[in-house]
């Protein structure tokens, strides 16, 4: 086989088709119709394979047999092949789908709740960031130094949570952010404590109702790292951490 045929082959298996399904098809194409001596001499497919192959070709709707001595197969054409495949596939795709939503159901939160996640590469931290804030009820915090990881979704979710009535409070020191912030109605900003001024590896900080928390450094190479975890003891615990000590240092000064 040729490597255009080798990959045609190849798709047609992702499909779901077996090797023998793909090259049968294949060649029936090529011949326009043809008996499973005919199948065989232009493929690999042993012939007395070439009647299975045909039968299941036929249960997948993608030929039709003639009944006569010897039988003729002949594909359907390509528009309807397309149409059977891509249907086969929105089927089994639902029904996986499906299956695993209905796992991820039954889960019990007592084996989730304390699970404390990683998050790795920039978009994926700004998808977990807006996650955690949309899911906010009561309070956000957020702070970070960088107005990059200041993305216009988090700033969307701010404002919507502010006109919701979620109390939502910034804290940053850099002038662009404190620009953007100004502009929103309802969202509060804050200069971090002193002690943070020689802070150069933080990404940013988001805690969320009291039990929900984010914490992000930019690496060597300036990706992002995250941990976060919600409705967790781990987090509740954190965010006590984190506000007992940002309240004794705030004293001390």
């Amino acid at each position: 086989m040729t490597n255009d045929e080798n990959e045609a082959v190849d798709a047609f298996e992702r499909l779901g088709l077996t090797s023998y399904e793909a090259k049968v098809f294949i060649a029936l194409h090529r011949l326009g119709s043809g008996t499973a001596r005919d199948v065989a001499s232009v493929t690999d497919v042993p012939r007395s394979q070439v009647y299975s192959v045909a039968e299941s070709l036929e249960d997948r709707g993608l030929l039709e047999v003639q009944q006569a001595s010897p039988i003729r197969y002949r594909p359907v054409s390509l528009e309807e092949a397309q149409q059977t495949l891509e249907e086969r596939f929105d089927r089994e795709r639902e029904r996986a789908f499906d299956y695993v939503g209905s796992v991820r159901k039954e889960a019990t939160t007592e084996e989730t709740q304390e699970d404390i996640w990683t998050v790795r590469s920039r978009e994926r931290v700004d998808d977990r960031v807006v996650d955690l804030l949309s899911q906010a009820t009561g309070k956000i915090v957020i702070g970070t130094r960088l107005p990059e990881l200041f993305t216009e979704s988090i700033e969307r979710t701010l404002e919507e949570q502010a006109a919701a009535g979620v109390s939502v409070l910034t804290v940053s020191r850099n002038d662009e952010i404190w620009e953007r912030i100004d502009a929103i109605d309802g969202v509060e900003i804050e200069t971090p404590p002193a002690y943070r001024e020689g802070d150069q590896r933080s990404g940013r900080i988001v805690i969320v109702d009291d039990d929900g928390i984010l914490l992000s450094v930019i690496d060597d190479d300036g990706s992002e790292t995250a941990i976060w975890s919600s409705g967790s003891l781990f987090a509740s615990v954190l965010i006590q951490l984190i506000e007992a000590s940002d309240a004794m240092r705030g004293g001390s000064e």
